[in-house]
Formats: C-alpha cells, structure tokens, sequence
C-alpha cells in the first residue's frame, strides 16, 4: 500500500539548502560582505542533516506504525523526462528498506557533521568542506529514496563527484589532488556498465521503476545458463564493485584516506561505498533469478575480504588499516548478497555503519592529538591520555572482530551461518570467510594495543601536549559507541531465542528482500557461533601477546613487502590500463591531433595566405589594367571555344 506525502523531498532539500548556504555565503569570497564564520558553518551543515534526521524519524514511525508490513511513503516532485511512452518522474520513495538506510545516512551523518566542527576547526576553508559534505549527504539520499534507477544514477554519480572534491580536499597537495582524481576515474568504470544494464533493462522490459521492474520480473523463472538477465545482473554488480570497492576495483579506497578523516568516516561508513550493497539489495528480485550472477558475486566478495584483510594486517598507517578494513567488511556484505542473504546484508551495512564511523572518528581523535601523526609506530601509551577514545574505539575493535555481545558479532556470524547453510554458498566460502574474520580480529588488535597500549612512542613535541578532544568530537564517539555495542540486537537471531529479543529487522524489511536462504538446525548454527567467536577471540589474543609486549615488532621479508604493496595491484594496473592509455594519448596528441588535423588546417591557412598574397598583386586600381585582364579574358575564351568545337 502507498501513502503519498509532500514531507520526502525536504529530506533531501534540507541538506542541499545547507550545501547551497556555505557554498554560497562562506565558500565563495564575496566582496560585499564577510563569510560565514567557521563555527557558525558547521551548524549550518550539521543542523540541516540533523533537521533531516528529524524528518526521517517522524516519517519512519509513521510508516511502520500504519500497522501493514509493506507500506510506502510515495512523492512525485515534478515530471522529468516524458518522451512519447517513455516516462521518468522525479519520484521518491520510502519503504522499510529505504527508510531504515535513511535513518543510517542522517542518523550517523549528523554525528559526523557535529565531529567535524571540531577537527576542521583551524581548517583554512571549512566552508567549502561543509558545503561539500552537505551535498554529499544529499546526493546519498537521492540514491537510497529515489523510486527508479535513473533518479538513484544521479544520486550514484552525487556521491561519486562528491568523494572527488572530498578526497582531494587539499588539492594544493598533489597527491591528494592525485587521490581525488584516482577515485574518479576508477568510478566511472563501474559507471559505465552500470549505464549499459539500465539500457538493457529499458530495452526488454520498457520500465526503470522498481517496483514495476519486480511485477514485470515476479513471473519469470531462475534463469538458467547465461542469458540476458545474468547479463544485466552482471553489468549493474560491476557498477557495485566500483562504488563498493570489490576487486577489481577496489584501489581507489584506500588512497580515498587523502581527505580529512570525517570524510572517511563517511565514504566508509554510511554512504558512498555502501550504494552498491544497497542497490544490489534494491534489485534483489532481479538477482534472485540469477544463480551464475550470485555464484560470481559469492566467490568476488570472499577474495576481496580476503585479500583486503591480509593487506591491513601489515599496514603501519592507522587510517589504512581502517580502509583496508572496510574493502574486507563490504565483501562480507556482498558474500551475503551472493548467497541469497539479502537481509542480512543491510544487517551488516548498518551495523558497520555504526562501528566503522565510531573507529574512523577515533582514529581522527587519535591523529589530531598526536599533531597529524597517522604511524602508529610512532603512538603508543595513548589510553592515558585519552579516556574516552580509547573506551569508545575499543568497543568498536571488539564489534568488528565480531565479539559477543557487540553489534558485529550478530551480523558477521549471521553472514557465516548464511554463506555455510544456503544452497548457494558452501565449504570453501564459509572457510575463507572464517579465516577472514580471525584477520579481521588480528589486525584490529594490532592497530588498538599498538595505538593505546604499551610505551608512548611519540616524539618530545608530541607527547608534550598529548590530550583527550573536545567534547562536540567525542560526542558523537559515545553515541556510535552505543549503537556499535548494541545495535545488533535488532537483528537478533531466531536460533539466540527470538521470542526474549524479536528480530525487527526481519520484520520491518518482510516482503521487501527475499527471506534467507539458509537453513539447518539450532544446535549446528551454535557450533559455527562458537567457532567464529574462538576464531575471533584467538585474532585478539595473539595480537595483545605480540604488540603489549612489543609494539614495536615488525615483520619482514618478501611476502610482507608483497602484502604493503597491495599485492602490486596498483603497479600492475599502471602497466596495464594506466600507461598504454597515456602512450595511446601522446600518440593521438601528437600525431593524429598536431600532425594531421592542425596541420591540415595549417596547410589551409597557408595556402589560402599564399594564393591571397599572390593574386592581390592583380588587384591595381588601375582602369586599363582590368580594361586589359578582360579583354584578354574574352580572347582566352574565344580561342578555348574554336578549339572545342
């Protein structure tokens, strides 16, 4: 059942007005009047998200207390593209699984926003940066409430455009201006097939919207074999593996760490690289039907988190781990999509949301009171001197290693029961996703006793004014620490007794995203519990007996180096993709755009200068001159007519 409402659209319009204000008044140097002051801008951006998150609560309660499992909030703003039988409107839509990915992006954005008033307080511009953050927020929304594909493409290439300018914040580096620019590009590859499925989508089936695409959809069959459903499914998940950092293309997410550290906690927690779990989700009646599409989701998102987590275990730069780390949790996301686990998916998205944004907002804790200083080498002995950060990242260490009773411990481990007892899973993936997670728990140790135990490691100058931060920036660290400590109770699994603490999630997203596909009984799914849990408290174990008693341990050798260097992917993709292009576009500059085209425009203008030069020597101004060229004229032409006839 659809409600209509005029209430969504100011969702998205709060934050754009906040966008469009310090852009306006604080970003661009007017001469007439004074900027926004600093302080005042980050107001202005944190209160229109928050006012934003107000919105989106009173629409939330309103939608799930109508008392009907698969209720909508509908609007239409205005029609937008209408070409003969092909209608687009500018529609949004809040369901259950739209309205709680609304909640995540305002509810974890505004504590981002509020953190950010205290980090980027001595910024130089933090104008422009709240500006930018506003509007990534926005487009974020346009993406999650949008009714159709094309209006969640603009909200896919809002968020894309906007980690650009985030990334390279401080473009006057240029490295970090290079950082902003790798993301970009990377992106627009997974773009490209993403705009080439929705093609194919309109071509066979005359409709972008979503819910006419799953009635057009809910009588087909699971397609066997490679047809064009698996073709579409594949183009639109290539666009995922861009956005969502999943190999090939996740190497633009952990140079993404250019930008300021709030910036991270948002790309890496409650927006930009969480769309393409998102829209896979969205269109998992799609997916459903396309067993090869899932198999191929299944094995890409187990090697990405893999591989992402053998990269963070080496990493020495405490914002690297955490990108690294979250590369690794959104291929466990997706191993949930492949699988059939579509619910569980959003678990894991919201509660990483939660526990990722509270650990990049400690880390920036962490580096602005060590004076810029990411090298956890050069940390240590930090507990001390920070009580609260260190309280409140410890609890995010042990949700993400997947600990009882934290909100990552339900979320993994419903991941690992789902890819070990669904049809589509098996064996070998829920092994590599349990040795994924006692990596998982390895490096999270090693970054936390490293940071906060052991001997202060820091220089004199540093250690000299070593203090806990402001509270608008520790805040928010206690508000995600909450919900990272016990926000997996909304998913609580039947098997724990489903009766003391009902799955609400379940719930609220029935009718939405196919059940899971797992099944078994209660007491297996408590051996693999119990499996994860000593698999995950042996990670913390042996990181705490190696780095309290010798942070400054490092290993060495050719596999470490292998593993420092990202596998060389980077380097490998410079040989493949990046310099044959660059030879490629020297050899179309030099020699197809200088030598042929200029020059044949420069052989025109020549020779036109030539023949002027030459002919302008007829033109006398003399009267018997032009008397005598055309007498001789008529002779010449008198001659050519005997001779013809």
């Amino acid at each position: 059942m659809a409600l209509q409402t005029n209430l969504l659209l100011w969702i998205i319009l709060l934050p754009l007005i906040g966008s469009a204000v310090n852009g306006i008044f604080g970003a661009i140097p007017w001469k007439t009047f004074p900027r926004i002051p600093a302080t005042a801008s980050g107001f202005v951006a944190t209160g229109s998200v928050f006012l934003a998150f107000l919105l989106t609560v009173k629409l939330f309660l309103s939608l799930i207390g109508n008392g009907e499992v698969q209720t909508s909030l509908e609007q239409i703003a205005f029609e937008w593209i209408h070409v003969g039988d092909f209608n687009i409107p500018m529609e949004f839509r809040m369901d259950g699984l739209s309205g709680l990915l609304t909640l995540v992006v305002t509810g974890v954005g505004t504590l981002i926003h509020l953190y950010s008033i205290g980090y980027m307080g001595h910024d130089e511009n933090p104008q422009r940066y709240f500006s930018y953050l506003n509007l990534f927020t926005a487009s974020m929304l346009i993406l999650i409430l949008g009714a159709n594909l094309p209006i969640l493409f603009i909200g896919w290439e809002g968020v894309g455009l906007c980690s650009y300018l985030l990334i390279g914040f401080w473009f006057q580096d240029i490295e970090k201006a290079k950082a902003g620019k790798k993301a970009f590009v990377v992106n627009r590859v997974g773009d490209l097939a993403f705009l080439i499925g929705m093609f194919l989508l309109f071509q066979n089936f005359k409709t972008l919207n979503f819910q006419e695409l799953s009635s057009a959809l809910s009588s087909s069959s699971v397609e066997i074999g490679f047809g064009i459903l698996t073709l579409i499914s594949l183009l639109l998940f290539i666009g995922a593996t861009g956005k969502s950092a999943q190999l090939p293309l996740f190497v633009w997410l952990p140079d993404a760490m250019a930008g300021p550290t709030p910036v991270s906690a948002l790309i890496h927690a409650a927006t930009m690289v969480t769309a393409g779990v998102y829209m896979t989700c969205r269109m998992s009646f799609l997916y459903s039907l396309t067993p090869i599409t899932s198999l191929v989701i299944a094995v890409v998102a187990v090697l990405t988190a893999f591989v992402a987590a053998t990269i963070a275990i080496v990493q020495n730069d405490i914002k690297k781990v955490l990108a690294y780390s979250t590369v690794s949790q959104l291929g466990y996301m997706f191993l949930a999509v492949g699988v059939g686990a579509y619910v569980t998916a959003i678990f894991h998205l919201m509660t990483h949301a939660f526990f990722k944004a509270l650990m990049f907002l400690g880390s920036g804790s962490v580096i602005h009171a060590c004076d810029g200083e990411q090298d956890m080498r050069k940390m240590g002995g930090l507990k001390e001197y920070m009580p609260i950060t260190y309280w409140t990242f410890a609890i995010g260490t042990l949700a993400i290693s997947g600990i009882p009773i934290f909100s990552g411990f339900f979320s993994k481990d419903e991941i690992l029961w789902q890819t070990f007892s669904s049809p589509l899973g098996g064996l070998p993936l829920y092994i590599i996703g349990l040795m994924t997670a006692g990596l998982t728990a390895t490096y999270m140790g090693r970054l936390f006793f490293m940071t906060f135990h052991g001997k202060n490691r820091a220089s004199e100058k540093v250690r000299s004014h070593l203090h806990e931060s402001p509270l608008v920036m520790t805040i928010p660290l206690m508000v995600l620490a909450f919900l990272a400590a016990l926000g997996g109770f909304l998913g609580f699994p039947h098997f724990m007794g489903g009766h003391v603490f009902p799955n609400a999630l379940e719930h609220l997203l029935h009718g939405i995203l196919p059940l899971n596909q797992g099944h078994g009984s209660a007491a297996m799914e408590w051996g693999l519990v119990l499996v994860s849990v000593l698999v995950a408290s042996g990670g913390l174990f042996l990181a705490s007996r190696i780095y309290i008693q010798n942070p400054e341990k490092q290993a060495s050798g050719p596999l470490v180096s292998f593993l420092e260097n990202s596998y060389y992917l980077n380097e490998l993709y410079e040989a493949i993709f990046v310099r044959p292009i660059q030879a490629f576009s020297i050899f179309l500059w030099k020699i197809i755009d200088v030598i042929l085209i200029d020059g044949f425009v420069l052989v025109l203008g020549k020779g036109s200068k030539f023949f002027g030069s030459h002919f302008r020597t007829l033109q006398t101004g003399k009267l018997e001159h032009y008397l005598l060229a055309f007498i001789g004229g008529l002779v010449s032409l008198a001659i050519l007519y005997m001779f013809l006839i």
